[in-house]
């Protein structure tokens, strides 16, 4: 059984279609990113798999059940993390509130917490507070803060797109570290072609405003680049380079 499964989701917003009737699966462990440009419907569709949106149409279904709604099952990773930290709490306090939100125990909250600083490199800055870290650090409490929910999913909304190229990069070595390392299955929202190969076990691209002849999924690729990845050289490996084109093309600009 697929841990995540959309089934003929579409959505239709102030009477325009913004998803086609869509069915994916993702299965446990896989990575998989979602591309294409503004406006296509990328967003709505992550909303919809994590219960943020009711689907107009179809059902998306987690583990064999019907989503009704949000759960503490699916953490969401947001790209504005300026407005996803509360500013008056330190790092440590902000990645506390999803054991506030589980009803942990009180006890057992500050050694959860400094495991999952230590897996993001941020336990030499539990104590310091938000806007006294770099765009990279705050983003990494927001996935801390995640990583404490134990989630079956986790999903992230064009996480690195605000941020510099170096740090973007770090940020995507450090994700796809944890991911092999915690087992994460991850729904990743991107614009960037290169960072859904570079991560993706799979990538699947939208197209905008569908018809029944052209829907919203222009394609599903697959990414048989072996893991671990490193920057200098997948971005030479001629895979990636064949899926950059072939990806480009179904985006329409082919």
């Amino acid at each position: 059984m697929a841990l995540l499964s959309l089934e003929g989701l579409g959505i239709v917003l102030g009477g325009r279609e913004i998803l086609s009737p869509t069915s994916l699966e993702v299965a446990r462990g896989e990575f998989v990113c979602i591309i294409g440009p503004s406006g296509c419907g990328k967003t709505t569709l992550l909303r919809a798999a994590a219960g943020l949106v009711q689907p107009s149409t179809g059902a998306v279904l987690r583990q064999g059940h019907k989503v009704q709604g949000p759960s503490r099952e699916v953490a969401f990773v947001f790209q504005d993390y300026t407005r996803a930290l509360l500013p008056w709490r330190t790092v440590e306090g902000n990645v506390m509130l999803a054991l506030e939100a589980a009803q942990v125990p009180v006890h057992e909250r500050a050694a959860r917490v400094q495991t999952v600083l230590k897996t993001v490199n941020l336990q030499a800055h539990a104590q310091k507070f938000p806007l006294q870290l770099s765009g990279g650090m705050q983003q990494r409490v927001q996935i801390a803060r995640c990583l404490a929910q134990s989630p079956d999913v986790l999903m992230m909304d064009e996480p690195f797109g605000a941020l510099d190229a170096m740090t973007r990069e770090a940020l995507q070595d450090e994700l796809a570290r944890l991911v092999r390392e915690q087992g994460l299955t991850v729904l990743f929202v991107t614009h960037d072609l290169e960072e859904a190969i570079y991560l993706g076990d799979r990538v699947i691209a939208l197209r905008t405003h569908p018809t029944p002849e052209l829907p919203s999924v222009a394609a599903m690729i697959d990414v048989p680049i072996a893991h671990p990845r490193d920057h200098l050289g997948v971005k030479e490996h001629p895979e990636f380079l064949r899926l950059r084109r072939e990806l480009y093309h179904h985006l329409g600009h082919g």
